[in-house]
């Protein structure tokens, strides 16, 4: 009933009665707004002395007790069962032992020279675990037909390595995620030679690490096709390893073979270098490269290192 001429409405009808519009607030988890009735309860409560929230009674109900926490005092503590962390009730932290975990999956992710995040290199951990007793394994591509780049030749196919009296260097990378995948090479990795541009891109035969990862000094020369001006002595970008021949396959594995197994749950459906075909420095899981030589009925075995295997 509305009140009589010179009486005073309460205060709480006042201020409901002054808002017409819809009752809308900001929601604290999306930023977003929502409708409310939070708003027109809260604004009478603030009037009234007696609105402080009250203890439950001896006859509330215990789900009602269970929730309720005196102002003042600290949510209670409760132990995360799985990993024996102490966490607060509001909140679940993980185990220590994940978070270890994840950060070692990633520990090859660099970050490039622009600072831009660079995927793709990081190490899968069922490889990692596969080869951990042994060498690891990649795929390196290299055209083996003619190309003349500032008036140079940029061909280098599996004969001219093998033809090779020393170590090879592998030069001329200017991708970051190859480049990063250069560094983390070891000496005494093996490595699929791969002929790519040309008619038949595949497989063709493989190789070895000799000596690791130093700088490329070919992004210094300015006549050289693969000149880099960000590149200086004082902050080089890329780098080289030295490889040697090892064995050149009678039966190439060509690009089309590899993809017949890179279907949903092929033995090559993780493979790198079918996932970024523009990585002409990919890494290969043990299970890859020991189902690939199967692929191929003979391989012509190269001679004896011609160079001791040494860091560099």
């Amino acid at each position: 009933m509305a009140p009589s001429k010179g009486q005073k409405r309460p205060a709480a009808q006042a201020d409901i009665d002054a808002d017409d519009g819809p009752r809308r607030t900001r929601s604290k988890s999306t930023g977003e707004a929502s409708h409310s009735k939070h708003r027109t309860r809260s604004s009478a409560q603030s009037l009234s002395p007696t609105s402080a929230r009250k203890p439950p009674s001896s006859n509330t109900p215990p789900s009602a007790k269970k929730n309720f926490v005196k102002k003042g005092t600290a949510r209670p503590v409760k132990k995360n069962a799985k990993s024996n962390i102490t966490t607060s009730s509001s909140r679940n932290t993980k185990p220590a032992a994940k978070t270890a975990s994840r950060r070692e999956s990633f520990a090859r992710v660099s970050i490039s020279d622009d600072g831009n995040h660079k995927g793709g290199v990081a190490a899968n951990e069922d490889d990692e675990e596969d080869n951990e007793d042994g060498p690891s394994y990649w795929l390196m591509k290299a055209e083996p037909n003619s190309r003349i780049e500032k008036g140079k030749d940029v061909k280098f196919s599996i004969d001219d390595l093998k033809e090779a009296s020393e170590p090879e260097a592998w030069d001329g990378v200017r991708n970051a995620a190859a480049r990063n995948n250069m560094r983390s090479m070891m000496q005494g990795d093996m490595a699929f030679f791969y002929h790519s541009n040309c008619k038949s891109p595949g497989i063709v035969g493989t190789m070895q690490v000799v000596r690791e990862h130093s700088v490329d000094e070919s992004a210094f020369d300015k006549e050289h096709p693969y000149y880099d001006e960000k590149s200086t002595r004082d902050k080089p970008k890329w780098c080289v390893v030295h490889v040697e021949f090892r064995s050149k396959f009678h039966d190439p594995v060509t690009l089309k073979e590899l993809q017949r197994y890179a279907k949903p749950g092929g033995i090559l459906e993780n493979m790198q270098t079918l996932k970024m075909t523009r990585l002409s420095v990919s890494r290969v899981s043990k299970k890859e490269w020991e189902f690939i030589h199967t692929l191929t009925d003979s391989a012509e075995q190269g001679a004896p290192p011609t160079t001791n295997v040494t860091n560099s």
